[in-house]
């Protein structure tokens, strides 16, 4: 089960596409909610965003306990230190994210939880049940703030991921991209 030189275990390959795919999916979602003020997207935005926080965190254990995959081949000390900054970014931006949207949600007064499932409930106006009460508006503030620049950063750093796996694959011609589809 174990990760190896030339292959990854299942679980890696598993954990890498569930999380890019649901990010992706969602920072898409994300820029098109806030733009179109599209509000019944929310609570589906949330609830997938809470299983990405598990998933993530479970591929940092995962890391943990495995370490980062060996390179395929040799490449230069800038390839090197350039592919290491953008897994950490994308690894924490993978728990950022989801983190900095729970604490803006949970912080204003919207609430939020997994499909139905409460995890910290809204707070409603006393005597006017529409309008929402914030818990702290300095969390809500702060929590906005990071979730919209962890999301640029991690757009950005998923570019660039993209841009190298292509790099890899067609210019290096080598196996990195075909290890992360298990073949």
């Amino acid at each position: 089960m174990m990760d190896k030189a030339n292959s990854l275990s299942k679980l890696s390959i598993s954990l890498h596409w569930i999380i890019a795919i649901l990010i992706i999916g969602l920072c898409a979602v994300g820029l098109y909610m806030t733009r179109a003020e599209a509000w019944a997207l929310y609570p589906v935005h949330k609830s997938l965003g809470v299983l990405v926080l598990v998933a993530a965190i479970l591929r940092v254990i995962w890391r943990i306990k495995n370490g980062w995959p060996a390179a395929v081949a040799e490449y230069s000390r800038l390839e090197q230190i350039t592919a290491k900054i953008i897994k950490w970014v994308l690894i924490t931006g993978t728990i950022a994210l989801p983190l900095s949207g729970m604490l803006f949600s949970g912080a204003s007064g919207h609430g939020f939880g997994i499909f139905g499932l409460v995890l910290v409930p809204a707070q409603h106006m006393p005597g006017n049940p529409a309008e929402v009460l914030a818990y702290s508006e300095f969390w809500a503030k702060a929590g906005a703030s990071l979730h919209q620049a962890s999301a640029y950063l991690l757009i950005a750093a998923i570019l660039l991921h993209l841009a190298g796996a292509c790099k890899h694959h067609f210019i290096d011609r080598d196996a990195t991209l075909r290890r992360m589809l298990g073949k």
